[in-house]
């Protein structure tokens, strides 16, 4: 049970990221925003909106492959944090 709960917050958390990126391609709501706050578009693509004006703009991909990277580290280390110990 442990295995799907862990399998699941992973898999959310990689649909989370897959929104923040530019690699969305679903419009899975047809307003102009999630529960029509605007600043959460269907089209998805926030990294862009976040780093919009800065200049930052040319390192998008960057930014979001390291900081997936590190979400998904910390998730793992607070996974092995709670693990319980081996039974013998």
């Amino acid at each position: 049970m442990k295995k799907l709960i862990r399998l699941s917050i992973v898999a959310v958390t990689g649909f989370i990221l897959l929104y923040i990126s530019r690699f969305w391609l679903f419009s899975l709501w047809d307003r102009p925003g999630l529960f029509d706050i605007k600043a959460i578009p269907p089209q998805g693509g926030l990294l862009r909106t976040w780093l919009r004006g800065t200049d930052l703009v040319p390192f998008e991909l960057m930014i979001w492959a390291i900081g997936g990277f590190l979400v998904l580290t910390g998730l793992e280390k607070i996974f092995d944090k709670f693990k319980s110990p081996p039974q013998k």
